[in-house]
């Protein structure tokens, strides 16, 4: 069964974007992709397991952080009270994927708008 990690909020030190959690990240490993759930507001980052894929989400609430790591070019972690797990290649996937949302209508108009709003350029 297919693991779902939720973001309950995130913080920025100077190691990186710490997206936090209150679920185990035991035997996670990073695969360095992320997929659109536009219906949720959300990126999904994709982790292995041992027999299937973790799904650890990044809801719209914690994204005004991502836009400053991605600014920042900042290393971005998910942490519980334990572990800590680097997502690899976060910065070229997500930038990649707000470039396909950028103007696609087959995303919904609220993800593309909510996108647009926090991760363009203004003017």
């Amino acid at each position: 069964m297919r693991q779902n990690i939720h973001i309950i909020k995130s913080t920025i030190d100077e190691k990186g974007l710490h997206l936090h959690t209150e679920e185990s990240l035991e035997g996670l490993a990073p695969t360095g992709q992320i997929i659109a759930d536009s219906d949720n507001l959300s990126f999904i980052y994709l982790a292995e397991t041992k027999d299937d894929y973790a799904h650890i989400r990044i809801e719209a609430k914690v994204w005004d952080d991502v836009k400053e790591a991605l600014d920042k070019e900042l290393n971005v972690f998910v942490v519980n009270e334990k572990e800590s797990l680097k997502l690899e290649s976060f910065q070229e996937e997500l930038s990649y994927l707000i470039e396909n949302i950028e103007g696609n209508g087959n995303y919904g108009e609220v993800m593309v708008s909510r996108v647009e709003s926090v991760f363009l350029p203004k003017g």
